[in-house]
């Protein structure tokens, strides 16, 4: 079906496009949006070029989409915006948030559904690419046995995993969520399933033995990362990326130290996933 009110252009086959004629600080009209929400169901990631966002918004944006997020142990970088996620490097970085594989808070009873990150600020010399890779085509890529079996399994998302180094302080508000979801998720809206594992948070299947989590994780994490499921984003001053987080993992690419990057990420809720014939995990974790 033919866009009318925006330009699609595809960055691959696979994944990913770029959107034109639309200019996101304005009242989106209904068919805009419509246009836009199916543009990331298809690419499972959108980007726009040229955007000037004021913090507001930003978060006028995000919200037609749903509920904005707080994630649950970010530093508050902007204290009147605490749905204001803040990305930033500079010479005083030793890593970046983002820089192994994963689903954005999979470690959440309910991920957001998706993140829109809006870099303002970019390295001089070039760098701070990244990567977005398809859950669809690393689940429909492996053989029928190996998907039959992990069909009936569930995974631990643990947030320790990736964030063991922001220690709470006394009085802190901050949360380490743990939860179980299944291994392969049915996506809310298009009915597909989808690899959902990542390297950033999942630290075993539940029904395996350690020894067998680990090979199997081992495996699926190097499975998403093959090349061919992914594309690559070259950030511009005031792009931004929207990316559909049930469907699509991502990477951030720490190679430009020691210039600066900076941005803000709204994140919209998103539901409980469900696995094959409608089953949700057997188990809540949460842990603070």
């Amino acid at each position: 079906m033919a866009y009318e009110t925006i330009e699609v252009r595809k960055t691959t086959p696979t994944i990913g496009a770029e959107i034109f004629g639309v200019d996101l600080s304005q009242q989106l009209s209904n068919r805009q949006f419509d246009e836009i929400h199916r543009a990331l169901m298809e690419n499972l990631v959108i980007f726009f070029r040229d955007q000037q966002l004021t913090v507001e918004q930003q978060k006028a944006f995000g919200a037609r989409f749903g509920k904005l997020h707080v994630h649950p142990n970010a530093p508050k970088g902007l204290p009147n915006h605490p749905e204001i996620l803040v990305i930033k490097a500079d010479e005083n970085s030793k890593r970046v948030a983002g820089e192994s594989w994963h689903s954005d808070v999979s470690c959440d009873e309910e991920p957001p559904m998706g993140s829109i990150l809006y870099i303002q600020e970019i390295p001089p010399d070039g760098g701070g690419d990244t990567m977005f890779a398809n859950m669809y085509e690393a689940y429909e890529s492996l053989s029928e046995p190996l998907r039959k079996m992990l069909d009936g399994l569930t995974a631990i998302h643990d947030s320790w995993k990736a964030h063991s180094d922001r220690k709470p302080g006394e009085g802190s508000d901050m949360q380490f969520p743990r939860f179980e979801h299944p291994v392969v998720r049915v996506h809310p809206e298009t009915g597909r399933k989808l690899l959902f594992v990542d390297r950033g948070f999942t630290t075993n299947i539940v029904q395996l033995r350690r020894a067998e989590s680990d090979a199997l994780l081992s495996f699926l994490f190097q499975h998403i990362e093959t090349p061919k499921l992914s594309c690559r984003f070259k950030w511009q001053k005031n792009s931004i990326a929207f990316w559909d987080n049930r469907s699509a993992q991502h990477q951030a690419i720490f190679d430009y130290w020691p210039h600066r990057r900076y941005g803000h990420r709204v994140t919209i809720c998103g539901d409980k996933p469900f696995g094959v014939a409608g089953r949700t995990s057997n188990a809540s974790l949460a842990a603070s």
